[in-house]
């Protein structure tokens, strides 16, 4: 079973970056940067989700993220599926810290449970096969919308989904040229996906 160990975040200033990353999530070994001069402009294609136990956790989290320098794409408020607000680190990344639940059950953490790197792909379906094609198995599938990987034990999780409708939910323009700035460290290999995602060995 393919297990997904880290994301590498391409970054103008790596230190810059390990530290802002650091003082707003502590996320240790799941997200590493490197150095990058490599042209990018707009929405990269991908947003790094955050998933949490209750509203108090994303407030929390929101608020430290703020506190190191990230812009608030999306306000922490409630919705139909839970609560969760979208924020962009100052390399540029997009972060959505969210829960299902919309009620606090206990006392305020710092907690993550899950790490999910959501990928905006041209072609769901064909992106879906491309991966399974890799060796990776479909644990939830919505036709051409939705797909997340069954990557179990893996610290990072994947899911694909539509860009247009990743950006949106993200609260940016799908618009974006250049590199994606992100490297997927797993034991699938190196390869580039059909979307231009590269992985590597980690």
């Amino acid at each position: 079973m393919t297990s997904i160990d880290l994301i590498t975040l391409e970054v103008s200033d790596p230190t810059a970056a390990e530290a802002s990353y650091t003082a707003a999530f502590g996320l240790g070994d799941r997200v590493r940067v490197r150095a990058s001069e490599a042209p990018t402009t707009g929405f990269r294609g991908f947003v790094m989700s955050l998933v949490v136990g209750q509203p108090s956790t994303v407030d929390s989290l929101v608020g430290t993220a703020l506190d190191a320098g990230f812009t608030e794409l999306k306000p922490a408020k409630k919705s139909f599926w839970g609560y969760g607000g979208v924020v962009q680190a100052p390399d540029g990344a997009i972060w959505k810290i969210a829960t299902s639940q919309k009620k606090d059950t206990g006392p305020v953490t710092r907690e993550v449970d899950d790490v999910v790197l959501l990928l905006g792909v041209e072609n769901v379906k064909a992106s879906k096969q491309a991966y399974v094609d890799r060796g990776l198995s479909v644990a939830k599938s919505f036709g051409s919308k939705y797909v997340e990987f069954a990557t179990p034990g893996s610290p990072v999780r994947l899911a694909l989904y539509g860009r247009r409708a990743a950006a949106k939910d993200a609260g940016v323009s799908p618009d974006g040229t250049g590199s994606h700035r992100i490297a997927i460290g797993s034991d699938a290999g190196t390869f580039t996906d059909p979307d231009g995602f590269a992985w590597e060995r980690a």
